[in-house]
């Protein structure tokens, strides 16, 4: 009976050591650049130039969707506890944080393409992450749309307002950090 007790399956984690400190390491470099971007920039009902999506694109590029969706979601969290912004709803806040931080992710999925690969992950996840602030604000900021003015229409002129110019830098940093190999640094 005590053979049967001791005769269990050892532990396996989710992410070896390595991979989980460089996600620390990438999260927290990433809440450093959100916590000057939204010194810089940030609107009035949220989102800002965020420049903390570089190093979780540049992590979801170097190690997959996987470990990019699950570091985008901490840095969501993450985010919202430096900058905590007007929450009306639980769902708001899924959709606004980990979920389209999430989405950054996805630019893992592109990491193994053409050169082009990183341009057109970092476009996707962008564009991930614009659906889930565009879908937030139809759902929860529609009344802050000007009288007459479609919500439709407004959640997707003010997201991309920061989102755009946002995702601009992101793929410019990304491209000149493809181009100088630093994607496959310590790899």
């Amino acid at each position: 009976m005590y053979e049967q007790i001791n005769q269990t399956k050892p532990y396996k984690p989710i992410f070896p050591t390595k991979i989980l400190a460089e996600i620390i390491i990438f999260v927290a470099l990433a809440g450093a650049l959100s916590l000057v971007s939204h010194f810089f920039f940030s609107l009035p009902q949220g989102g800002s130039i965020n420049l903390g999506m570089i190093p979780i694109l540049w992590l979801a590029l170097r190690r997959g969707p996987k470990i990019g969706i699950f570091a985008g979601a901490v840095f969501g969290l993450v985010d919202f506890a430096l900058s905590p912004s007007s929450i009306v709803h639980p769902v708001q806040l899924i959709l606004d944080y980990p979920l389209a931080f999430a989405c950054l992710g996805l630019a893992g999925f592109f990491r193994n393409l053409t050169v082009a690969g990183p341009l057109i992950g970092v476009l996707v996840a962008g564009a991930g992450r614009f659906f889930c602030h565009f879908a937030s604000g139809v759902v929860f900021f529609a009344m802050y749309a000007p009288e007459g003015m479609n919500p439709l229409m407004y959640s997707a002129i003010y997201n991309a307002t920061y989102l755009v110019p946002a995702i601009a830098v992101c793929t410019a940093i990304i491209v000149l950090l493809q181009k100088s190999k630093l994607l496959d640094i310590y790899k």
